[in-house]
């Protein structure tokens, strides 16, 4: 028998702990009531649809701004709720606590207040958000998939019809590629294959926005090098695959180790077992046998190393020898010149959009001039400071702004591979800590949203900054009779920090969501940094009940390439969090839509936002797994 001393003072000592935690929790929720009065006219200004979710989201900010992790663990220790799932229903958590420890206390009290939201309202606000701007459910799947479309869907019905089938909820169309001619043709064909399949795919549209980017290389040389795979010794092991076609005729996927430009009246005469004979740059002598026809193009096979060019006489053989007919290689694209980065480099970037060139050296190796090239927006020269970092390419390359004036910015690179990183023309440039005013409209922009205003179901909104950003589109939005739903793509440092009055701004419209772009959010924010600011842009949308996009590089080793990396398949499982997740461009994109598909259906049973779920585990009481607990 337990002493009634020690019965006495273990009672005491949990009736200190209940009371500590219960200060707390008042703490919290009278900072909450706090924030409600302080912000109660930008609670009010927002959609009706949206009120309780704004006074949820201030909420939020209001448990946010303590550190709970002291609470959190009292809680769990107390066997309590430790409010790791709070987001999308505050008050009426706490309230539930403290319910709770009313009672343990002994006090029978029941904690309430008026136009709080329960958790089965907030999953019902989110689920219907989520079908406003992303459209119905795919058949047992929550999570949506929005696919960026290539040019091929403004010429091939059949190709969006697939990807529909397949599963594809929404289609994105990128305003910085193709004119609207184009867009309105891949808009009549999602239109049609929403009738043929009993579907309802969004048209999502994204604005350019101002995007910041290298300018264009100085042409290189009108020359095709063809090179076949060898192995260590030089024995050829691969031959190079060669497409044969008129200059308008691509080939049909991106296998293609080189394009052959010719006239329609020689490839009319090439036959298959055909051999092309030549002389190249170099008065090498190499030839490339034909295996097949494809479409308006043919495929022939290359087993020399050959640098070819412009007007190079071809020679076709033919396989009974009946006769020879010449030609010429057409016109050659020049090559794609790039710079070539070390450590230790210096570049200089223009104001002026003088075509970029590599660094020059003399014949002793010292250098002449260092390696130049211009960037798409000139007027961050008067925005950036000596001593800020500067990244190209999605970070691939590092450097450091060494001198600055109105016409350069002379450049250290601190970050490149170890054999040197390649610097192309049209790669993105990020200024993490200088602080730019690029955001907003721009004067392309406007002249799209007339488009998209009348065409698209949503607007994608670039480089979202602060809520200044918001109401320019709102104004500009109000010019058009329209209900076009905007998701804010944030991806700079700006913009997750202005993370909820953006949010609180966009509320004044409906529907809205946000997109997590994460490929510049991650070089802004800094890669040690971005998971857990990916993760509390989820949880504050959550909190918002607004929906949200995994974006950038999902599966797209797949979509590309057509196999995937281990640690992609990954990153597609834990993107079920979101309500949407965003496919790029891909000759495989119709695979990676399936595997996708198959990837969210599979883990929505175990999890659903951020909450475990736990279903039962075939045989586990035998201590075996059963093939059952893999079916997909």
């Amino acid at each position: 028998m337990i002493p009634l001393k020690i019965n006495n003072y273990n009672h005491m000592k949990n009736n200190v702990k209940l009371l500590t935690i219960n200060n707390q929790i008042e703490e919290i929720i009278n900072e909450a009531k706090t924030l409600e009065s302080n912000y109660y006219d930008l609670i009010m200004n927002v959609h009706l649809a949206y009120r309780e979710s704004a006074l949820n989201l201030v909420h939020y900010l209001a448990f946010r701004s303590f550190d709970i992790d002291d609470l959190q663990e009292k809680l769990k220790y107390m066997g309590l709720p430790d409010l790791s799932n709070i987001e999308g229903h505050v008050m009426k958590s706490l309230l539930a606590i403290k319910t709770i420890l009313n009672h343990l206390r002994g006090i029978e009290v029941i904690e309430k207040q008026k136009n709080v939201i329960s958790i089965k309202k907030s999953e019902k606000l989110l689920r219907k958000n989520t079908r406003q701007i992303f459209g119905n459910k795919s058949k047992n799947r929550r999570t949506r998939i929005m696919v960026t479309l290539p040019a091929d869907a403004a010429s091939d019905y059949n190709f969006v019809n697939r990807l529909i089938k397949l599963g594809m909820n929404s289609a994105r169309i990128n305003c910085a590629h193709d004119e609207p001619e184009v867009w309105a043709i891949m808009i009549a064909n999602i239109k049609r294959a929403n009738i043929a399949l009993q579907k309802n795919c969004k048209v999502m549209m994204d604005l350019g926005g101002p995007k910041l980017r290298t300018g264009s290389m100085k042409p290189g040389p009108r020359v095709i090098h063809i090179k076949p795979q060898r192995d260590q010794v030089g024995k050829v092991t691969n031959p190079a695959k060669v497409w044969i076609a008129p200059p308008d005729v691509l080939p049909p996927d991106d296998s293609a180790d080189a394009i052959i430009p010719v006239s329609e009246l020689l490839l009319e005469k090439i036959k298959r077992g055909n051999t092309i004979n030549f002389t190249d740059s170099r008065d090498k002598k190499c030839r490339i046998y034909i295996v097949k026809k494809q479409g308006k193009g043919k495929w022939g096979l290359c087993s020399d190393s050959v640098y070819l060019t412009t007007g190079t006489e071809l020679t076709v053989n033919k396989e009974k020898k009946s006769g020879k007919e010449k030609s010429y290689v057409g016109e050659l694209l020049p090559t794609e010149q790039f710079i070539i980065l070390h450590v230790g480099d210096k570049l200089i970037l223009n104001s002026s959009p003088n075509p970029g060139e590599p660094a020059k050296y003399d014949e002793t190796g010292k250098l002449l001039q260092p390696a130049h090239i211009s960037c798409t927006l000139p007027k961050i020269f008067g925005e950036v400071k000596k001593g800020e970092p500067i990244f190209f390419d999605d970070g691939k390359i590092e450097g450091i702004i060494k001198e600055v004036d109105k016409n350069n910015l002379l450049i250290e690179i601190i970050y490149a591979r170890n054999t040197g990183s390649k610097l192309k023309a049209d790669k993105g440039i990020n200024l993490p800590d200088s602080n730019l005013i690029v955001s907003g409209l721009t004067e392309k922009d406007k002249k799209d949203l007339e488009f998209v205003a009348l065409n698209a179901d949503t607007v994608n909104y670039s480089f979202v900054n602060d809520d200044n950003d918001v109401q320019q589109l709102l104004d500009e939005l109000s010019k058009y009779n329209t209900s076009l739903g905007i998701i804010l793509k944030i991806e700079t440092k700006k913009g997750f920090k202005n993370l909820p009055q953006i949010i609180l701004k966009a509320m004044q419209t409906f529907p809205i969501g946000v997109m997590v772009a994460r490929g510049d959010l991650a070089i802004e924010t800094g890669w040690k940094n971005f998971a857990s600011i990916q993760e509390e842009i989820l949880r504050i949308c959550e909190a918002a009940h607004i929906p949200d996009v995994w974006a950038t590089q999902v599966l797209e080793n797949l979509a590309k390439k057509g196999v995937p990396t281990r640690s992609e398949i990954t990153d597609a499982a834990y993107a079920q969090r979101a309500e949407c997740v965003m496919l790029n461009k891909g000759i495989y994109i119709d695979k990676a839509v399936k595997m996708l598909d198959k990837i969210l259906r599979r883990m929505q049973r175990f999890q659903k936002k951020k909450e475990t779920i736990l279903p039962k585990l075939a045989d586990a009481n035998k201590l075996k797994l059963s093939h059952d607990a893999f079916d997909i």
